[in-house]
């Protein structure tokens, strides 16, 4: 084959689905497969297992798909990379077999932890904020939990692998993964792009021994091969390279082009993220870690908008009965044929205004969502749009927190996520972020993060920023309008008095109620 031919194959396996797609080297989509699946077994109350054979599977679909349909583009693969969903581990034994289903990053079930701090190091982390943290952070990891629960597990365990990492192993024998990949609740320093020392926080609330940690290497470089194993399990070509990428939303910053303070990323996705690339380690939040962008030397430091994006799907599954069956006859996204609902009311919603903590929020673990300002003017189009303005403004405390941090000023917004698809949320989150917001043109942004990682490890490009030059592109540009600017400044400023003034309210509500729990 010619250095400069071939293609590119991208796999992104997230929490509902696996689509494994197949690019050009100038980002060009040829070819696609999704496989669907149930996206995780409850055994028990609060938990989210999944075994790994349904990724497996999905994706051995997948391959076999495009293998019926488009059997050249396979051939003339350079490389495969695997992104895929964050905070989900998967345990295996030295003779690769997966030990128990994968505790995803839905799972709620909490861990005793074993570092308990007393005395002067107590009186310490209380009098920083840290204390609270620790003992949250170590209640959530999936692996403290199993060493507590199912020690036998935890023996028989050879390496702890995120889900990347797992495809990794099964495709070349190696359990590799990149730092961009390893997001999860693991004794895990970002800071430092490697496992973390016995100095690290992470290392005492995450206790793992050294050999049950997967080999680190940066995104963009050179796994292994294809094994004959799994080119007959899956019909890739037997010695196809397999390159490091990242976690999904690390690859969907890189896919929309974010490789700097200038250019901020937007996830309009179930969690809905602000994100941006920069080339030192700052912290989002107080005692919050920025993690390891898909970019070697750089950090992606994010503001999360748990469950953000899912109040559209909320909306039209309780209120959208009339949208849904537009969609299903047309087959139109419901998100477009909504776009009327946002025309029906004006900018600002009359004054209706939503704080989108539908879920958990990094504030705090009992804060709620809130609609305040009703009146008789408000109907159905006015809560969707309240809706949409709500979580614009949350993303724009969020990118203000981060500007503030960094003491940077973000200058154009990129935009992804299956929402993103909506000219008017596009408009509207435009003008309340007063920025300019640009959309890809593509809406596959983790895969084409993924796949400009494995342009640049097969030689295609021989930067990421050079990879990244050649294949990512916009396909439309949304101007803030200035006619809404003082409206919706104005709001903003009343918007970010919410969380303060319900604040107590809140725990009282929890105090009560114990929900939630």
């Amino acid at each position: 084959m010619n250095p400069a031919e071939g293609t590119i194959i991208a796999v992104d396996c997230g929490t509902q689905s696996l689509r494994l797609i197949i690019f050009e080297k100038d980002g060009t989509l040829l070819a696609k497969e999704q496989v669907c699946y149930k996206p995780y077994d409850a055994p028990k109350p609060g938990w989210a297992e999944q075994n790994t054979e349904v990724w497996w599977g999905a994706f051995c679909t997948a391959v076999g798909k495009i293998k019926q349909s488009r059997p050249e583009l396979l051939k003339k693969a350079r490389g495969i990379g695997i992104t895929s969903q964050r905070d989900t581990v998967i345990l295996i034994d030295r003779e690769g077999k997966v030990l128990r289903p994968a505790i995803t990053w839905l799972d709620t079930r909490q861990a005793r932890g074993s570092y308990h701090p007393s005395g002067i190091m107590k009186a310490v982390y209380k009098f920083i904020g840290m204390y609270d943290k620790i003992i949250h952070s170590q209640s959530a990891g999936q692996c403290n939990w199993i060493r507590e629960n199912e020690p036998e597990v935890w023996q028989k365990t050879w390496k702890v692998l995120m889900v990347s990492g797992y495809f990794n192993y099964r495709l070349t024998g190696i359990p590799a993964d990149s730092p961009a990949s390893i997001v999860a609740h693991l004794p895990f320093s970002h800071k430092k792009r490697h496992w973390a020392g016995k100095s690290d926080i992470t290392y005492k609330i995450f206790p793992m021994e050294n050999d049950k940690k997967c080999t680190v290497i940066e995104s963009g470089e050179f796994i292994g091969r294809v094994t004959k194993q799994a080119a007959l399990q899956t019909g890739l070509p037997e010695g196809l390279p397999v390159i490091a990428c990242g976690s999904d939303k690390a690859c969907e910053t890189l896919g929309m082009g974010c490789i700097d303070t200038n250019t901020a990323s937007l996830s309009f996705g179930t969690t809905a993220t602000v994100e941006v690339c920069i080339d030192r380690y700052i912290e989002p939040l107080p005692f919050f870690p920025a993690y390891s962008a898909a970019c070697p030397g750089c950090w992606v430091p994010e503001i999360e908008i748990f469950r953000g994006y899912w109040m559209i799907s909320w909306f039209k599954n309780e209120l959208g009965y009339e949208e849904r069956l537009k969609a299903t006859a047309t087959g139109i996204i419901p998100e477009k044929i909504m776009d009327s609902l946002l025309d029906a009311s004006p900018p600002g919603c009359y004054g209706l205004m939503l704080q989108p903590y539908w879920g958990a929020s990094l504030k705090d673990d009992y804060a709620k969502g809130s609609i305040i300002g009703f009146g008789d003017v408000h109907g159905r189009h006015a809560m969707y749009r309240a809706i949409i303005e709500g979580l614009a403004y949350s993303l724009r405390e969020g990118l203000e927190q981060l500007e503030k941090r960094g003491g940077f000023r973000v200058k154009q917004i990129a935009v992804s996520g299956g929402a993103s698809q909506s000219n008017r949320i596009c408009q509207i989150t435009a003008n309340i972020l007063n920025r300019p917001l640009v959309r890809g043109s593509i809406t596959e942004a983790s895969a084409l993060g993924a796949a400009v990682l494995t342009a640049k490890g097969t030689g295609f490009y021989d930067s990421i920023n050079t990879s990244i030059k050649h294949m990512v592109r916009y396909e439309r540009t949304f101007m803030p309008n200035p006619e809404h600017r003082k409206l919706y400044d104005g709001l903003y400023r009343t918007y970010t008095k919410i969380y303060p003034a319900l604040k107590d309210i809140y725990k009282e509500i929890r105090e009560i109620t114990g929900y939630p729990s």
